[in-house]
């Protein structure tokens, strides 16, 4: 299954060479091999495309919902039959671990699953003699044609907390995955291809800002979904609601981990690394702050810094790797400025990850794990959303102190809690403005049957990705008040 050369458009059920003139290099970050071109797609290829999910989309509402998901199933049997070599693609155009890519090919998966169960989860609510004789009942009905615009971090996962529920739903579907790492999509697209899905239900347009814009204002495309940095995220959802269509935008974060003197050492060491330095910190659930409480600044430190020095770094796809590049060359310069600014203004370095010498990767975007100390909380560093697998240590004297700073920040995308105390658990779960919580865990995912949250700046909305809130998403409410004489 090897992509096609250069990338390829997918609309109305056909692969299209775009008539693009302007083409971005997609490259390896551990190698900086060129891996292939992609095409800067018009707004007249977004129109094709808006226009053949339109033309699909009276047929497809129609199609019975059991009917919809077998597509869904057949997807769901070939993402498991290739997902090694999905996995592969993704680690050589984004740089993760081959490890780290398989789970997120399963976690798009269970997406998938999830979804099949639309039968149930799109069912509506009625009730008889709302007055003699009447009866009221609230429907659900498809949106229309929707759209996600999908960032470079999860080239698999991330459609996939939109587009299995979209289509389930009744609605048809627009995928633009970020111009950074297109070739994911390609192959995914392949297997939906392969499922033979009715023409116009699913489309796939590459491209860049001005692909994206011609999706904000096209009049055919009703709802949009979004995934990447607040300032980005707060552009789209002001243009696309402006524009009057439905939306949801997962922003950028700062996620704080608060460990308590009690919790266990060893255990919140290595579950912090996991969280601060996996994906080489390019997620939206990264830990990028931890909070030492009272006595926990007398280990903590030490523990994670050892860890943190030990990281195996290089290319994601030899075996022994524990974290791979960053995403492009700039994407390094700028993480390697922002330890310098820290440093600047008075953080500790207690591990340095810049300028590391990794054997074969010369030409790649590499970082290694960074930990800086003595972070002021009121600085500039400890509120930037790094994006890169750098953390930030501060003390406290006590879970208040740390509560209290974490809700002082403008993101609200996760928080963590290490701690053998219930009570701690308890304070920190209902008192921290955050939408995603973990107690005792380094990265807090829901689960697909769960909707992925976010508060504050992290989350521009009402209805998240995922579960029930895509459900909703991708539905509108009709009632319906009915008397026969």
């Amino acid at each position: 299954m090897n992509p096609p050369k250069p990338i390829l458009n997918y609309i109305n059920n056909t692969w299209h060479e775009s008539a693009a003139v302007n083409l971005l290099d997609v490259t390896n970050p551990a190698t900086g091999e060129v891996l292939t071109q992609v095409p800067l797609s018009s707004a007249d290829e977004v129109h094709q495309a808006a226009t053949a999910a339109a033309s699909a989309l009276d047929e497809w509402r129609r199609t019975p919902p059991v009917q919809r998901i077998q597509y869904l199933f057949k997807l769901k049997n070939l993402l498991e039959e290739n997902l090694d070599n999905i996995a592969q693609t993704i680690t050589m155009e984004c740089g993760k671990t081959l490890a780290e890519a398989k789970g997120e090919m399963r976690r798009a998966i269970e997406n998938v699953e999830v979804a099949c169960g639309i039968p149930t989860l799109m069912q509506g609510t009625n009730l008889e003699d709302i007055a003699a004789g009447i009866d009221e009942f609230m429907i659900r009905q498809p949106v229309g044609v929707c759209a996600v615009i999908a960032p470079f971090n999860f080239p698999g996962m991330i459609t996939f907390w939109f587009l299995p529920y979209a289509i389930a739903c009744g609605n048809t579907y627009i995928v633009k995955p970020s111009e950074k790492v297109p070739l994911t999509m390609q192959k995914i697209f392949q297997l939906l291809e392969e499922t033979g899905l009715p023409e116009g239900v699913v489309n796939l347009v590459n491209g860049g800002q001005k692909t994206v814009n011609a999706i904000l204002e096209h009049p055919e495309i009703r709802a949009i979904s979004f995934v990447g940095s607040t300032a980005t995220a707060k552009a789209i959802y002001a243009k696309a609601a402006a524009n009057g269509k439905r939306v949801q935008c997962q922003g950028g974060a700062k996620n704080p981990l608060i460990v308590l003197p009690d919790a266990d050492p060893q255990f919140t060491a290595n579950a912090t690394a996991d969280s601060a330095f996996g994906c080489a910190g390019q997620r939206c659930l990264a830990a990028s702050l931890a909070f030492a409480v009272g006595g926990a600044r007398d280990w903590f430190p030490k523990a994670i810094s050892d860890i943190a020095t030990d990281r195996v770094v290089g290319n994601g796809l030899e075996d022994g790797v524990q974290m791979g590049p960053v995403i492009t060359h700039q994407s390094r310069k700028r993480i390697e400025g922002v330890i310098q600014t820290g440093i600047d203004t008075g953080a500790r370095v207690l591990v340095d990850g810049r300028y590391p010498n990794i054997s074969g990767g010369e030409n790649g975007n590499f970082i290694r794990p960074t930990v800086l100390g003595n972070l002021n909380p009121q600085g500039d560093i400890a509120k930037t959303e790094i994006f890169g697998p750098v953390l930030g240590l501060i003390h406290v004297e006590t879970i208040d102190d740390a509560i209290a700073l974490i809700n002082s920040g403008k993101y609200g995308n996760m928080a963590c809690l290490f701690t053998s105390s219930g009570a701690s658990a308890r304070k920190f779960r209902y008192e921290a403005q955050i939408g995603n919580i973990g107690i005792n865990i380094g990265v807090a995912a829901p689960m697909a049957f769960f909707p992925f949250s976010g508060w504050k700046d992290s989350f521009f909305g009402d209805l998240h990705g995922q579960s029930w809130d895509a459900v909703d998403f991708f539905t509108q409410k009709k009632v319906v008040v009915e008397r026969w004489n």
